[in-house]
């Protein structure tokens, strides 16, 4: 199976060049020629351990670096918010899966996915909202929402079937 859904940041990613090129990104630091990343100041980023990603249920992991001295960096301001060294948790798993899923939708298929996922769910949710006044959700607890959300929706599809039924009937 290929990967063709759009991550969290897609647009910002691919978009915003200044936020693509930021050389304060843990992902755009220099790796050298022995594996170690480099800061934007050249000083080393050494690994101190790897966790499991919280609420994730296929077992990610991230490793977590910390920069080696950042005391009198002059691009201290610009690349940490603390007075400690810069730490940053990387996940080369999650990166390449970025980068695949946006090779993936820079091909051609993946241009005639986007545009006929836009073609077909904007269109049900513009009649949703426009054509039957369904403009939000009133209900609060899941369970609720969920439930709402259902019976809109069969809604929309009754109706659907229906008209088709009525088109049927006046042809014939």
């Amino acid at each position: 199976m290929e990967k063709y859904m759009k991550f969290p940041m897609y647009k910002k990613e691919t978009k915003d060049k200044k936020y693509h090129t930021n050389p304060f990104r843990p992902i755009n630091f220099r790796v050298d020629e022995n594996g170690t990343i480099r800061c934007p100041n050249d000083r080393a980023f050494k690994f101190i351990y790897r966790h499991l990603v919280r609420g994730n249920l296929y077992g990610r992991q991230e490793e977590v670096f910390e920069c080696e001295d950042c005391q009198g960096c002059p691009l201290a301001e610009q690349c940490k918010k603390t007075p400690k060294n810069k730490r940053i948790s990387l996940s080369r798993e999650r990166n390449n899966m970025y980068q695949e899923v946006q090779d993936n939708l820079e091909s051609i298929h993946g241009a005639l996915l986007r545009m006929n996922r836009s073609i077909q769910a904007e269109g049900t949710f513009g009649i949703m909202k426009h054509d039957r006044w369904y403009k939000r959700i009133v209900r609060k607890r899941i369970d609720s929402v969920k439930a709402e959300l259902y019976l809109v929706a069969l809604g929309y599809n009754l109706r659907k079937y229906i008209t088709k039924i009525m088109r049927i009937r006046i042809a014939a």
